[in-house]
């Protein structure tokens, strides 16, 4: 039983997640940054997972990056592309219909369990 939540929670945090890093990346951030910003905001993410999500929607022309050298340590920053945007925009869009009908089913059952 807690493997299948396990495994449920995975899946459902690694289109969520995707969909956070796009939403955060209107402010160009870090990496780092944005671990702590996404902590801050209530939600953890590990290292090992945004980094490779980074990567992808970087690959994928939803975000682009850009070396930053004037510091003492270079960093890589992330800011979201318009196509990126176009597809938060979407992926928003998706989300608040399954929410819908995930609600009205919520509603219809608890509307039989009274009957």
């Amino acid at each position: 039983m807690d493997t299948d939540i396990t495994n449920l929670e995975t899946e459902m945090n690694r289109g969520f997640l995707q969909i956070l890093v796009l939403a955060a990346l209107e402010q160009k951030m870090y990496g780092y940054r944005m671990l702590k910003f996404l902590e801050q905001t209530g939600y953890t993410v590990e290292e090992n997972t945004l980094y490779p999500i980074l990567r992808r929607l970087e690959k994928n022309g939803l975000i682009k990056s850009e070396w930053d050298v004037s510091g003492d340590r270079p960093k890589k920053f992330y800011l979201v592309t318009p196509l990126g945007r176009s597809v938060r925009k979407k992926a928003l869009s998706i989300w608040e219909e399954q929410n819908d009908i995930l609600k009205k089913i919520m509603e219809r059952k608890s509307h039989v369990s009274k009957s």
